[in-house]
């Protein structure tokens, strides 16, 4: 008789590599790359209020900060496997969402929205760190950011254009990009991460583990490098798109320059051996030096509209820069045992970006232009260049050097 015997791939699935990762990444950035400029003038036409648009992008960070943090304690009761399902999911129903079309649906879309991408990045990050060694995070991160290039280059100019012809078209392209990212999941199946130690008490509640937080200075520095960084893009993805309107440059030139920026996340690659011949220090400090000088610039500047929209878009390539660079003091300070806790940590980044900047640009046009929101995040950003200047000058240096071409980003302290 012959034996039958089950596949090796079916009775043990492959640790997930640095492409499998690189692939969740692509389908998320093609799902979130279509509505990211829509997302701005569909409210906007909608409300014709940039203040009340930004009132409720702060009341939606605010629903988005709440539920990243409690991400930690349903963890307790809900697999990662299943909490990643419901945050993919959220992608499809938000789409759902806003193909009603109302001002109503349309808010409602956007916070759905917002909540999953803050439960599919504490997850998808926790499983980062679980399976990807500090030795490839780097080479992870960009490898991450090459596979999304696509969706973020085509998606932002596509998704406005489709807007524009047929409004629900860019929903439905996101929401099938949404399913296929959750069937690319289900295929790795990743489970429910690794388990370091058997625990020997209860998981704590969500803003318990703040504490070991606060008491890691790289840990706090990476943050709100990540902070800062995030109101950089939110100045850019929100409000140039706005300024446009309010200038009569177009309602889709937002999307169109988003798709031009987007474009050099093909560079990465070649942004990662540039800084592989400096440091991580180094890198951050130039990338937000640069964007200080190139918002502020923009917003000074605000008299001659088309020199505000070049400003910015110079300004966003460094940004790239910084998506590449910033992020790491953080991941390489992560211990195992906290790997899901600093994950949430790290993910309220998004959402406290999502407050803060809605909120202050809210009370800026109280007072001056939409202008002043560049200004403001230029500000932000030579803060984030001071911060910068008292990280390790050697950070990340040993190990980035030409004679490892994967690129250890995991330095030594």
């Amino acid at each position: 008789m012959f034996e039958r015997r089950i596949p090796e791939w079916l009775r043990h699935a492959p640790a997930p590599s640095v492409r499998g990762f690189a692939t969740l990444a692509g389908f998320e950035a093609a799902t979130r790359g279509m509505l990211i400029s829509v997302y701005p003038v569909a409210m906007y036409d909608a409300l014709r209020d940039a203040a009340l648009v930004s009132s409720i992008y702060f009341a939606i960070g605010i629903i988005s900060l709440t539920a990243g943090l409690l991400v930690p304690f349903l963890n307790r009761y809900i697999p990662r496997r299943w909490m990643y399902g419901i945050g993919a999911s959220g992608y499809i129903l938000g789409s759902a969402l806003a193909i009603v079309g109302t001002p109503e649906a349309i808010v409602l879309a956007l916070a759905t929205n917002s909540v999953a991408t803050v439960i599919t990045f504490v997850c998808f990050n926790a499983y980062v760190l679980d399976y990807i060694s500090r030795i490839e995070l780097g080479k992870c991160e960009t490898t991450r950011m090459f596979y999304s290039a696509a969706g973020w280059t085509v998606g932002p100019v596509l998704g406005v254009v489709l807007w524009g012809w047929w409004r629900p078209a860019p929903f439905l392209i996101s929401g099938l990009s949404a399913a296929f990212m959750l069937a690319a999941f289900v295929y790795m199946r990743m489970g429910n991460g690794k388990l370091i130690t058997r625990a020997r008490k209860p998981p704590p509640n969500p803003l318990a583990f703040l504490g070991r937080f606060f008491q890691q200075p790289r840990l706090v520095a990476g943050w709100l490098f990540a902070v800062i960084r995030s109101c950089g893009w939110w100045a850019y993805v929100v409000y140039l798109p706005i300024f446009a309107v309010e200038n009569n440059l177009g309602d889709q030139l937002g999307g169109i320059l988003l798709s031009v920026t987007n474009a050099a996340l093909f560079l990465s690659p070649f942004m990662l051996r540039w800084m592989q011949a400096r440091s991580v220090r180094y890198s951050v400090r130039t990338g937000f030096m640069a964007c200080a000088i190139l918002f502020a610039g923009a917003g000074l500047g605000a008299a001659v509209p088309w020199a505000t929209v070049v400003l910015l878009f110079a300004g966003s390539f460094f940004l790239i820069l910084l998506d590449i660079c910033a992020g790491l003091p953080f991941l390489m300070a992560v211990k195992p045992s906290e790997r899901t806790e600093m994950s949430a940590v790290y993910s309220s980044f998004r959402d406290v970006s999502g407050i803060a900047t809605p909120g202050i640009a809210w009370l800026i046009l109280l007072a001056a232009p939409i202008a002043g929101i560049f200004v403001a995040a230029g500000t932000a950003c030579l803060v984030a260049w001071g911060i910068a200047s008292r990280l390790h000058p050697r950070l990340g240096e040993a190990r980035l050097r030409p004679s490892d071409p994967a690129g250890d980003l995991a330095a030594a302290e």
